[in-house]
């Protein structure tokens, strides 16, 4: 990871089109430092006061206020654009009296804006395409992680701990997670924002607040895409859209960021459009029934408790992932796709594996694909009766046709670049001889001349099923796979 020093210009999403300067069409970079914020393109840098930011803001809140008082029906559309012309006019004064150019009216107008309508002082954070990871480490410490392994140091995004926390609310709230919300009772927050990104908070268990935004930079790929990007090439491509079509069902293991949420996103692109499932998950990471592809999809989230305790002890108002796989089983679905799973919803997630219909789908964290089996036991103990490490290897074994491990490789801190790719395809043939699930390794890196990326190997126990749906299987006897030359590393690269 290659650190820099505190920086002003990540990209930020243009203004209101009204707003945009006339001779300038393209979105303003923009950054934050210390209660200001400098905004910059080629032209000189323009730093906008928050104090002053903030006031406007307070002041067409109050009009806004008075305005769905008199008028309780007003449309959204028509209540943001009557406060975009009170911020136009309120910074139009403020101008005057300061001799601001056209630059910095135009600057405190969507810092305004952002205040009011977005997530302030992150918002510029957020609309940067290139930004994966938003790292906030208190209110005047903020770290952008780049897709490419660069991170850099950016200014405060409040001036103070309760802003800060008082930030993350109103982002639960104006998120449509009205239930959650985050305090020294409620020290932790989890979430989905509007635009998929997902974040987790934790407060009043240190020094400071701390809160991570995961940001979704590759949302909508489809298999094609990961080949383009590297992370499959096109024999795999076909082999796991065959298997999706032969209703095989597929977990996808990985270490943390390696891409399991891309991949399966990319998968659930093989489901026929007219393909009625349901996507279980504790935050919406898969955006299946906002994609504009699927037809059919129960979207059900998870729901956190409202802090109180029910008789039983339990969370007041929580749903957890197998309080929804109850009900969804209930409603005619074809499939069942559950999110990641970190603890006890395993149970829910090898009830999907196992309830009679197949091409399921799910992710699990893990840091190599051999311990896979071992990671889904640990999960069975966390559950409710600490159920046994037999009964998760069985219904592993009798659930799940096969693994696709992703991998990541991270040479960022020599100069290099993160490399995300498929390493193993693993096939599930039931229960070995030791009381663990029993494997073939279908693809696995040719490591032999310098290849970390998955390649062929052998041919699985269920290719008939795949030869029905359409696979042609001679690929599989391709030793190199369709790799034009092994994966480019500074480290371990064939010569």
């Amino acid at each position: 990871m290659r650190a820099k020093p505190l920086h002003p210009d990540p990209t930020v999403a243009p203004l209101p089109q009204q707003w945009v300067h006339e001779s300038n069409g393209a979105p303003t970079p923009a950054g934050a430092a210390s209660s200001t914020q400098v905004l910059g393109t080629a032209a000189p840098h323009v730093t906008v006061d928050y104090r002053v930011a903030r006031d406007i803001a307070s002041q067409v809140a109050r009009q806004r206020e008075e305005l769905l008082k008199t008028k309780p029906g007003m449309d959204r559309a028509s209540e943001e654009q009557r406060c975009l012309n009170w911020i136009a006019e309120a910074v139009a004064l403020w101008s005057d009296a300061q001799a601001m150019t056209p630059q910095e009216d135009e600057a405190l107008r969507r810092a305004v804006y952002d205040l009011l309508f977005r997530a302030g002082r992150l918002q510029p954070y957020l609309d940067d395409e290139r930004v994966e990871d938003i790292i906030i480490q208190g209110p005047h410490e903020v770290w952008l992680d780049y897709g490419d392994g660069e991170r850099r140091r950016v200014g405060p995004i409040a001036d103070s701990e309760e802003e800060l926390l008082e930030l993350l609310r109103e982002l639960a709230r104006s998120s449509g997670h009205s239930e959650r919300t985050i305090s020294t009772a409620n020290p932790t927050l989890a979430l989905s924002l509007p635009d998929g990104s997902r974040l987790q908070a934790i407060t009043g268990l240190g020094p400071m607040t701390y809160a991570v935004i995961r940001r979704h930079r590759v949302s909508h790929a489809d298999l094609d895409d990961l080949v383009r990007l590297g992370t499959i090439d096109p024999i795999l491509r076909e082999f796991l859209g065959a298997c999706v079509r032969a209703e095989k069902n597929i977990m996808i293991a990985g270490k943390q960021k390696a891409g399991k949420t891309t991949l399966m996103r990319a998968m659930l692109k093989e489901f026929d459009p007219e393909c009625r499932f349901a996507t279980i998950q504790s935050e919406d990471e898969l955006f299946a029934h906002t994609g504009g592809y699927h037809r059919q999809v129960v979207s059900l989230v998870g729901r956190e408790s409202n802090g109180e305790k029910d008789v039983t002890g339990r969370g007041a108002g929580e749903v957890t992932l197998l309080d929804l796989m109850h009900p969804a089983l209930r409603m005619s679905l074809e499939r069942i796709v559950v999110g990641e799973v970190r603890g006890p919803e395993v149970v829910a997630m090898m009830q999907a594996l196992t309830n009679g219909s197949g091409g399921n789908l799910c992710t699990i964290h893990a840091r190599r694909p051999d311990i896979v089996f071992d990671r889904i036991a640990e999960l069975y103990a966390l559950a409710q009766g600490n159920l046994s490490e037999q009964l998760a290897y069985r219904q592993t074994a009798n659930g799940l046709d096969f693994i696709v491990y992703v991998d990541m490789t991270d040479e960022t801190q020599i100069g290099g670049r993160r490399h995300r790719y498929v390493s193993h395809v693993l096939e599930v043939t039931g229960i070995g001889e030791t009381g663990r699930p029993a494997t073939n390794e279908v693809f696995s890196p040719g490591r032999e001349y310098g290849e970390l990326r998955a390649v062929p190997r052998m041919d699985p126990g269920c290719i008939d099923d795949l030869r029905r749906v359409g696979f042609d299987s001679a690929v599989l006897q391709e030793p190199y796979g369709a790799w034009a030359a092994p994966l480019p590393l500074k480290v371990g690269a064939s010569r």
